[in-house]
């Protein structure tokens, strides 16, 4: 018997795969990513569980319902009841292919005011074949589902979790040994409000294309004029993203003689030298040496360093900044 666990990379979902385990039914992690969130908390999850583990990508269906929500939105842009009932309408679709009987995941009662009220898990729950999601730590508080009635697993060894307290998972945990596991709610990046304001404005302006997402998490972001885009890297890290992120008909910008801010430059149309002489100032303006009045930037399409140019600029002022500043 085999049982797939959407891991979160939360206590949670740790604790309902364990409970799960404890019975001997074989657990397999599963995981999903988006440019909202990544796969990588539920696979350190899996490690520290000691279970094999699978990652699928879901970013075209997701966009799907992230435009329109069947539940609406949580405080932010986070369609978490619809999110939820995605995940596990792809599970569903992954028993047979995984050689899997249900599924379980680490929803309890009450503890989210929205994606957790019964009416949202019954939501979810439609996402899947009646009675094959499981919830072991609430499930006692829920109806039998059939890996319960088929004694696949012992309904009496199962928990009735609720509320928002999380005194019983922790002293749970405490018994398992488990540590490695992430703050609940976090990981997703639309609940963050500075994030949701660049994914509406970037709707409103050119709509959401998984190129344009990507870039989304990364970097400063400005808007110079209708269709264009400049990003600017804020630490090394940044920096090497916008190189790997840059497609073939974006400009990289790079001061030429002091170490400072990678940006990038994106049109949906013909470059116009203003927008060439607008991402060159916003270089020099994030460059160590801002203080100069001039810099030479250097710049080139496409991710690979070839064909380079070079332009004068002076750092953007901030006032400039701000009127471009998403």
């Amino acid at each position: 018997m085999k049982a797939l666990a959407l891991l979160s990379g939360g206590l949670d979902s740790m604790l309902a795969a364990r409970l799960i385990m404890d019975q001997g039914v074989e657990v397999l992690g599963i995981s999903y990513s988006t440019p909202f969130f990544s796969s990588e908390r539920g696979r350190r999850s899996a490690l520290e569980l000691g279970i094999d583990f699978q990652s699928y990508d879901i970013t075209a269906e997701y966009i799907g319902i992230l435009r329109h929500p069947r539940y609406g939105y949580g405080r932010n842009c986070n369609p978490c009841t619809d999110c939820h009932r995605l995940m596990v309408s792809i599970a569903t679709r992954k028993l047979e292919e995984l050689a899997a009987s249900f599924i379980i995941t680490g929803e309890v009662v009450g503890q989210r005011p929205k994606s957790q009220t019964r009416d949202a898990m019954n939501a979810v729950a439609k996402g899947t074949s009646p009675g094959l999601l499981l919830r072991p730590l609430s499930a006692l508080l829920l109806p039998e589902t059939m890996p319960e009635k088929e004694g696949w697993v012992d309904r009496s060894k199962l928990l009735s979790l609720s509320g928002r307290s999380r005194k019983d998972q922790f002293a749970l945990a405490a018994r398992y040994g488990l540590k490695d596991y992430s703050s609940p709610g976090g990981g997703c990046l639309l609940t963050e409000p500075g994030y949701c304001r660049k994914l509406l404005e970037l709707k409103e302006e050119e709509g959401w294309k998984i190129p344009d997402l990507e870039l989304l998490r990364v970097g400063r972001h400005f808007r110079i004029s209708s269709g264009v885009q400049v990003v600017s890297g804020r630490d090394d890290r940044e920096n090497r993203a916008l190189i790997k992120l840059a497609g073939e008909n974006d400009y990289l910008f790079q001061a030429t003689l002091r170490p400072g801010s990678q940006v990038l430059l994106r049109c949906r149309g013909e470059y116009l030298s203003g927008d060439i002489a607008a991402a060159a100032a916003i270089c020099a303006r994030y460059s160590k040496e801002k203080e100069e009045p001039i810099f030479e930037i250097d710049y080139w399409r496409g991710g690979e360093r070839r064909e380079v140019k070079r332009i004068s600029a002076s750092p953007m002022a901030e006032e400039g900044l701000d009127g471009f500043r998403i």
